[in-house]
């Protein structure tokens, strides 16, 4: 027999291998841990989109090929939500595109808009899928690290600014910032926006926690800002708000050219996907101001237990402003490696969490670093904050 000695794993996805969400949550099954790695909630959310789901089943709605950008309510319902809340308008036929949630947007947008060689800038740590999607479409990523400061995490604009070069073809954002809980203020925005403009970059901005925002808080979508509607794609999605994270319905906003040209990608995907769940959605995007007010209140609430329980155990706590992830630094508790301190953690206190590590270019400035998720039962976070106290003892 004739042995292969070509490596069967495209060059360009090599330094990928299974993601650490699915080893922690394996570790999480194996020890009897309670998982605060994988961030999805533990609860359904609300009981009437779930029967609007059912009711779209009954009744045939998207049970065959629902149209490639989406199912037309769905596409109105994100419109009208771009337009209520931030005064953007987008026509729901040429500048709406509902993607299988907001990792196949990321995807399309990234295959559609990137040529090999183009280099592509993410703010360190980033979401694990976005070094393989510019990976994918041969771009190159250039990481701009966001700091801890002062108990948050910080964005320095001058190393953004140097960052740019005459290869660089967009920046990729995201606020609320996972992992970090950083919201973008409206200063930062202005000049990544000024610097887009003057550059001629391309924004692509991931905004899928724009409703988990605490403290007085404000998501700003870049988009709204002076010269950026025309250059930003702008990436929705159902999961983290209305805790339906298996339904996997994201989408996209903009210019009719960029939504073009990620449908082109996009089609060749998964074509089509979620189809009755997408009429469900396009319910809940028109769900009451109280729904989004309640559920702000009560991960905020969730939010201080573990944070305040972290705290108590012996971390340093970053107090993420958004988000449903709290960060976390190992070092007063002796240790350094975040990897070695996830990975014994279940033994030690038995609580799955994530090394924010592999969320860098640069895993030494993410090392001491383990993010820990509060998307839980409150009755599941008081018991995982009980048995972290074991590590302060």
């Amino acid at each position: 027999m004739a042995v292969m000695t070509r490596p069967l794993l495209n060059s360009r996805l090599a330094e990928f291998g299974t993601t650490i969400f699915a080893e922690m949550s394996a570790l999480a099954a194996r020890t009897g841990s309670i998982n605060l790695g994988q961030g999805f909630p533990d609860t359904d959310g609300p009981e009437e989109i779930r029967e609007a789901a059912v009711r779209a089943l009954r009744d045939g709605l998207g049970n065959q090929y629902p149209p490639g950008p989406g199912v037309p309510e769905l596409r109105s319902a994100i419109a009208d939500h771009q337009r209520d809340r931030y005064g953007l308008s987008y026509d729901p036929d040429a500048e709406v595109l509902v993607t299988a949630g907001a990792t196949e947007a990321i995807a399309a947008a990234l295959l559609a808009l990137v040529e090999p060689g183009d280099e592509v800038i993410a703010l360190e740590p980033y979401y694990d899928s976005y070094a393989a999607c510019i990976a994918m479409a041969g771009g190159t990523r250039v990481p701009v690290t966001l700091r801890p400061h002062d108990g948050a995490y910080v964005l320095d604009l001058d190393e953004l600014r140097a960052a740019v070069t005459d290869r660089t073809r967009l920046i990729l954002l995201n606020t609320p910032h996972n992992p970090t809980g950083t919201v973008l203020t409206r200063a930062e925005l202005t000049a990544v926006a000024e610097l887009a403009v003057e550059r001629d970059l391309l924004v692509v901005t991931d905004e899928v926690y724009e409703h988990l925002v605490f403290d007085g808080a404000e998501h700003l979508p870049i988009a709204s800002l002076p010269g950026m509607r025309e250059r930003t794609v702008t990436i929705g999605s159902a999961g983290k708000t209305f805790s339906f994270t298996g339904w996997k319905v994201g989408w996209i906003t903009a210019s009719p050219e960029l939504t073009s040209a990620v449908r082109s990608a996009k089609q060749f995907l998964t074509y089509v996907s979620s189809g009755p769940f997408q009429y469900a959605i396009a319910e809940a995007l028109r769900l009451p101001a109280a729904y989004f007010d309640t559920l702000r209140a009560d991960l905020g609430a969730k939010r201080d237990l573990l944070s305040e329980g972290l705290a108590q155990a012996g971390f340093d706590v970053y107090r993420p402003a958004g988000t449903y992830f709290v960060t976390t630094d190992i070092r007063p508790l002796g240790a350094t490696d975040g990897f070695a301190f996830c990975r014994s953690l279940p033994e030690r206190a038995g609580v799955v969490a994530i090394p924010n590590a592999v969320f860098y270019d640069h895993r030494e400035a993410g090392a001491p670093f383990v993010r820990f998720a509060f998307c839980k039962r409150t009755e599941v976070l008081e018991e995982a904050v009980s048995r972290l106290k074991a590590l302060s003892a």
